[in-house]
């Protein structure tokens, strides 16, 4: 890792997140009523992408125009701890983008405020001149535009990542990467149609009308396509898992994760498979309004917080917004037709599927010796490619009831001869007011049977051995 720090150049904005419940219209309008649950304010734009890159103790410079107006405040208090503020005065009042969210989904978003940045001095051309990398974070309020003739500068000795915005201005010529999502992308060129084909020829047009060395088209849950000027041969970055959360930062995440890499001295293919990563694992989890991002050092918790992929994060996140959590569970040792098809239905029922997976262990004492045939890493992530699999969670025990009795899923699901009443863990979802179900299982496919077939295959295609030749 480079000592050099990460320069982030853009328009800091104020965002406000307003949950709440609706259940009812207003008497004067057929309108929600929204009952306020919560109210929270925290830096969005420029100051989000900071504050990312500034993550596992990166050193991170933020310019960007702020006032004396009240937004501005919260946002400097809100960053000073955590980037060094380079700040462009600001004629006017910073932007607030204000959302209104029911079931942690937008109903409305409000826009207010609004001001001009000011010239940059000579300190900011000082802080790109020490920079790693640079991070231009433009959302078309003009702090790109102030700063530009330092930019153009910057980009032809160092990496620059720029983060395009529709009302913004063109990249500098020579930017490193250029990180437009795929709407951004269709409404700067008007080409093709969604799919992957004229997703990467928007990019390959792009580098070239731009003369930067790549662009990434941002995909959402589908990763991104990396390309270059004058190259037909893209390269798509699958998203490592399908995440299921909030997308509001998730390009901020995707740009400053880009700009970080490449301090450290990542080529254009290592930064965009790390910024597909990260992007999703942002998504997955809290997202923009992720409390532990913005928590002072001395507040932050003793344990890092939980990773995306937790299955108990998954089911309280379903749980908080009025989903069902559906689990299931089993060995899951040789995965065939039978299993993808209970799992596949046991999706449909709800909002997200944890998978129970016993462990190698649990296996053994189950099957017998020679079991398990699939070793548990390689039976979880064949499991967690499934679309149909949001989760798995993984227990020693013969069966899943403390597992379960931690998971809290509304449905359990099993396959087979089983009834619902005399499922062995039925007991225990009622202790919540869960509901144990069973669905149908596909006859005839078991792993018993494909791995005493596969033996007898393998008898049959084994070459006999030799005869021995007589004494002579």
């Amino acid at each position: 890792m480079t000592g050099k720090p990460v320069v982030v150049v853009g328009d800091a904005l104020l965002d406000r997140d307003i949950d709440g419940e609706t259940t009812r219209l207003a008497p004067d309008a057929p309108v929600p009523v929204v009952d306020v649950v919560r109210d929270r304010c925290r830096p969005g734009g420029a100051g989000l992408a900071a504050a990312l890159a500034a993550r596992e103790g990166r050193e991170v410079v933020l310019v960007t125009a702020l006032g004396d107006d009240p937004a501005s405040r919260t946002v400097r208090d809100a960053l000073r701890s955590r980037v060094r503020l380079v700040e462009l005065a600001l004629d006017g009042t910073l932007p607030v983008k204000t959302r209104v969210r029911v079931g942690g989904r937008p109903l409305v978003r409000v826009d207010d405020g609004g001001g001009t940045p000011g010239e940059p001095d000579e300190t900011v051309r000082d802080v790109l001149d020490g920079a790693g990398a640079v991070l231009v974070a433009d959302y078309g309020r003009g702090t790109a535009t102030a700063v530009r003739r330092h930019l153009t500068r910057a980009a032809r000795r160092l990496p620059l990542v720029w983060d395009p915005h529709p009302r913004g201005e063109a990249p500098v010529h020579g930017a490193r990467l250029v990180t437009p999502s795929g709407a951004e992308a269709y409404a700067m060129t008007r080409v093709g149609d969604d799919s992957l084909h004229a997703h990467a020829l928007r990019g390959t047009r792009l580098a070239d009308r731009w003369q930067v060395a790549a662009v990434a088209v941002t995909l959402g849950e589908h990763g991104a396509m990396l390309t270059r000027a004058g190259n037909d041969s893209p390269m798509l970055v699958p998203a490592p898992y399908r995440a299921d959360g909030d997308p509001c930062g998730a390009g901020d995440c995707f740009a400053a994760t880009a700009a970080r890499a490449f301090a450290d001295g990542a080529l254009p293919e290592e930064a965009v498979q790390r910024a597909v990563a990260e992007a999703t694992a942002f998504v997955a989890g809290a997202g923009a309004g992720d409390h532990a991002l913005w928590q002072t050092p001395s507040e932050a918790p003793a344990v890092p917080p939980t990773r995306p992929a937790d299955p108990f994060a998954l089911a309280e996140r379903v749980r908080a917004r009025g989903g069902t959590v559906v689990a299931t569970g089993g060995c899951f040792d040789l995965l065939h037709a039978g299993h993808v098809g209970l799992l596949e239905g046991a999706r449909r029922i709800g909002d997200c599927l944890i998978v129970c997976l016993n462990s190698d262990s649990s296996v053994a004492r189950l099957k017998g010796p020679g079991r398990p045939l699939t070793p548990e890493a390689d039976r979880r992530r064949i499991l967690g490619g499934l679309g149909c699999v949001d989760a798995v969670a993984v227990f020693d025990e013969d069966t899943p009831e403390a597992l379960l009795r931690e998971l809290r899923p509304h449905v359990w699901v099993k396959g087979g001869d089983y009834t619902a009443d005399t499922l062995p863990e039925a007991a225990a979802l009622r202790e919540w007011g869960g509901q144990a179900v069973v669905l149908p299982y596909l006859d005839g496919r078991s792993t018993t049977e494909l791995a005493h077939r596969a033996a007898l295959s393998r008898g049959r295609n084994r070459k006999p051995e030799p005869e021995p030749e007589p004494p002579r």
